[in-house]
């Protein structure tokens, strides 16, 4: 029997997908749940798994685009498995056997033959000394093998004849993704059709830096993860959240859509493009909770396995380009989303405290956002919310109050 394989539904509006790759190829013997091939769509990569034990049948190729629940290929049930053969080996005769116990003897080159083969004369031995020439990057023409002046000479001319030599100027051409081409028609959509704006501040991070120092190793132990920077900069997200709620809403036709929540984007580079998994209600979690998630999602996104649920319905987002080195960059929101925040690397700069000037490790940090619905007060005040967070920790366990005005109920 004959058993058809249908392509899923990714998601909901999702009525085109392509075949990204045949992870089992025609004639593959397969096994039920068996993943057989990967599908991608504009938002998602999915796996297409064996329905049942039997022969594949590719009906599409790769890169083809194909409409949601066409067959693609069929598994033959009634085919078996082909029994890999056992190698035979030969017997060889006794005669044979017993020669090859007896070693041959080993030919002595003679003294002058042993001499002469790849040994240079006294003047390319020189030349080679001085030119820190290895005998073999020199190709012998003398006599019975031996390198000559003239093949040295001819060694050190042949690196700058290789420079003189004309370069190879070749183009590739590689279809775009399903993926790629729909991010990259919201990217334009984003700047054409929201009034987005970029403001930037500076974070002095070393009170973060201290705690990790001091305490990453405690808290492996504790929580089986590392303890990173994102889940700081989430947390710091979530307490300016809540001071600034226009920050994570959205523009809703003629309405505005508030959020009580914060479920924080995390945009990750993944092999197939950029992709933003969110951790749902982070304002809940704890930094442990923060980091797991976060290995969870980015280990998801770059194996491509991130569903569109986990893609889908974030408040706001927070991408990382100090990971790739970059100092500072606008950038752009993720819609219908109205703000991102984008982190950079921490460079040791020159810092003026209290009337001196002293080293502090600093990120440049921007926050991009929709201008028609973040005023210039709420872009400013939230970075400078997140910028207290981050320098002064401890105001996280306080919810962003001052823990001495808390402990005096101030």
């Amino acid at each position: 029997m004959k058993v058809e394989i249908k392509v899923p539904s990714p998601g909901e509006s999702i009525t085109e997908v392509q075949i990204a790759r045949w992870i089992k190829k025609d004639g593959d013997y397969v096994e039920r749940d068996e993943e057989i091939a990967e599908i991608d769509s504009d938002k998602a990569t999915l796996s297409l798994v064996a329905e049942a034990d039997g022969v594949l049948k590719t009906l599409v190729a790769e890169g083809e685009n194909i409409t949601v629940g066409s067959v693609v290929c069929t598994i033959d049930t009634d085919a078996k498995p082909v029994a890999k053969a056992e190698p035979i080996k030969e017997e060889k005769p006794k005669e044979e056997k017993a020669k090859e116990v007896k070693p041959a003897a080993t030919a002595i080159p003679s003294k002058a033959e042993g001499y002469a083969a790849g040994t240079p004369s006294v003047a390319a031995a020189k030349m080679m000394k001085e030119n820190n020439v290895k005998g073999e990057s020199v190709q012998a023409t003398g006599k019975g093998g031996r390198i000559t002046k003239g093949d040295v000479l001819q060694s050190l001319q042949a690196p700058a004849a290789a420079q003189t030599a004309p370069q190879v100027r070749e183009q590739r051409r590689e279809k775009m993704t399903m993926l790629r081409k729909k991010l990259s028609q919201r990217l334009v959509a984003v700047k054409q059709e929201t009034a987005m704006l970029t403001t930037f501040n500076e974070v002095d991070m070393s009170a973060i830096m201290n705690i990790r120092k001091q305490y990453k190793d405690v808290f492996k132990e504790k929580h089986g993860v590392g303890l990173g920077f994102m889940s700081f900069f989430t947390k710091a997200v979530c307490e300016a959240l809540k001071s600034f709620p226009a920050v994570n809403a959205q523009i809703d036709g003629e309405e505005i859509l508030y959020h009580n929540y914060c479920d924080v984007g995390i945009a990750v580079s993944a092999p197939k493009g950029l992709m933003v998994p969110i951790i749902r209600s982070a304002e809940k979690l704890s930094l442990a909770q923060i980091e797991q998630q976060v290995i969870d999602l980015a280990t998801k996104a770059r194996d491509s396995k991130l569903t569109i649920d986990e893609m889908t319905g974030g408040t706001f987002t927070i991408t990382n380009g100090g990971v790739f080195g970059s100092m500072l960059s606008t950038p752009i929101i993720n819609p219908p989303q109205s703000a991102i925040l984008g982190m950079h690397n921490i460079v040791e700069r020159p810092v003026a405290l209290n009337g001196e000037v002293v080293i502090r490790p600093v990120m440049y940090v921007a926050l991009s956002y929709d201008h028609r619905i973040i005023d210039g007060r709420e872009s400013v005040g939230f970075l400078v919310k997140v910028k207290q967070m981050l320098e002064e920790p401890a105001k996280m366990l306080f919810e962003g109050n001052d823990p001495i005005k808390v402990l005096l109920h101030l």
